[in-house]
């Protein structure tokens, strides 16, 4: 069946990526917005890092050659930037409503059906970036593939100073000895003396805002009659960042979904369980698995204890009531972009230049930048595939700009 998709004035490429342009990135995501984006020449992507600033300019005889100068602690990093794709399939049923003229109510229902797809496929995208972006700022870096299939791992190389994890006495939840305000201002130090930064971004989810507003020395310095205008819980963020001198405070709590289909079945029964799956990219420590039953439309939650990238598995501990299918039922994880137990913190810039950008490279034959909606044509079944592409790297410029405290 021939499916014409060039006289279909929907799937013409100018019109999905004029549907991205559209949507745009989701506004709930908020690291992308904050970092600038620059094209690069190639995916070698190379940067400059520097620990340290406050440079000085020596005295020197004006008729005498001018010393030279050796800026301290400047690093030459490069990595092979970070490719992302997926693609959906729509078949020859599907298209041919597409193709009905006027404004049938099957057509409108297809027409929409595929711009909610490109959307999603759009989304699903920038939240990769978004994660690379979370994974620089709060965990040191992240591992992908390069372009032969290897995984690789990015290490930004933060000092140790500006990784803090808080002992039992002073964890900022229950510790006896706590003090949310003087590893605060700890931290403010650090960076400062290093090099002249100043943490005007704090990012944390909703666990440790509530550690802040429940957190007796603030709730005292937060009554009306000493400070603020008693809008502590009204407006948590501002009132909380005047006070600590941090003029971009994030309560983030947008979270990512990682689905991987078992590759083994699953007996039920007391954990630890060994999960084959056909993807572990994602999965962490830590995390929740969740089982589903694709027939029943039941799940079951685990706890992932660790991961095997190259075996494949995932092991989980818990307990299992039934059973799970392979290549028919998958796991997920849920799991929120900034850790739920740290609070990091950022200057904008260090001596006027801004601390990190994320670098786009070049990709399709065509070298194009940036985030791209393609499709194609397939037989047997008839149908098409829209695909979704994007390559870069976020760079991190100074390392000890970022601080993360770990405070639970």
């Amino acid at each position: 069946m021939p499916i014409g998709i060039n006289d279909i004035s929907a799937l013409r490429l100018t019109v999905l990526n004029k549907l991205v342009t559209k949507y745009m990135m989701p506004p709930n995501l908020i690291l992308k917005g904050m970092f600038k984006t620059v094209n690069y020449e190639s995916d070698n992507i190379e940067w400059e890092s520097q620990i340290g600033s406050r440079g000085l300019t020596p005295f020197a005889a004006e008729d005498a050659e001018a010393p030279a100068v050796a800026i301290p602690g400047v690093g030459e990093n490069s990595a092979h930037a970070a490719f992302w794709k997926e693609r959906t399939f729509f078949g020859s049923s599907f298209l041919n409503n597409i193709r009905e003229p006027g404004t049938d109510r099957r057509y409108q229902k297809s027409a929409r059906t595929l711009s909610n797809q490109v959307r999603n496929l759009g989304n699903r995208s920038y939240r990769r970036e978004e994660w690379m972006l979370a994974q620089m700022l709060c965990n040191d870096g992240f591992t992908y593939k390069d372009k032969n299939g290897v995984y690789i791992t990015l290490d930004y190389g933060i000092p140790d100073d500006n990784k803090v994890t808080l002992a039992t006495d002073y964890k900022w939840d229950a510790g006896t000895k706590r003090n949310i305000l003087e590893d605060i201002f700890d931290a403010k130090q650090v960076v400062s003396d290093s090099n002249a930064g100043v943490l005007n971004n704090a990012i944390f989810t909703s666990e440790v805002l509530q550690m802040l507003l429940f957190d007796d020395t603030i709730q005292t310095l937060m009554q009306k009659s000493s400070y603020g205008q008693g809008d502590l819980f009204a407006n948590p963020t501002g009132v909380i960042g005047s006070l600590l001198g941090i003029g971009n405070m994030y309560q983030y709590d947008e979270a990512y979904q990682i689905r991987a289909y078992l590759t083994s079945a699953l007996a039920a029964g007391a954990g630890p369980h060994t999960v084959s799956v056909d993807n572990t990219v994602d999965f962490e420590v830590g995390g929740t698995l969740t089982v589903l039953d694709v027939s029943a439309k039941t799940t079951e939650t685990l706890t992932i204890t660790a991961v095997n990238t190259n075996a494949g598995t995932l092991t989980a501990t818990g307990t299992l009531a039934s059973a799970y299918k392979a290549t028919e039922d998958y796991a997920y994880m849920t799991k929120k972009f900034i850790p739920t137990d740290k609070f990091t913190m950022w200057a904008d810039n260090v001596d006027g230049e801004p601390i990190a950008e994320f670098m786009k490279a070049p990709h399709e034959l065509d070298r194009r930048w940036g985030q791209q909606i393609d499709r194609w044509v397939v037989r047997d079944p008839d149908g098409i595939f829209l695909r979704v592409e994007d390559k870069g790297l976020p760079v991190l410029y100074h390392e000890d700009a970022v601080y993360q405290l770990t405070v639970n």
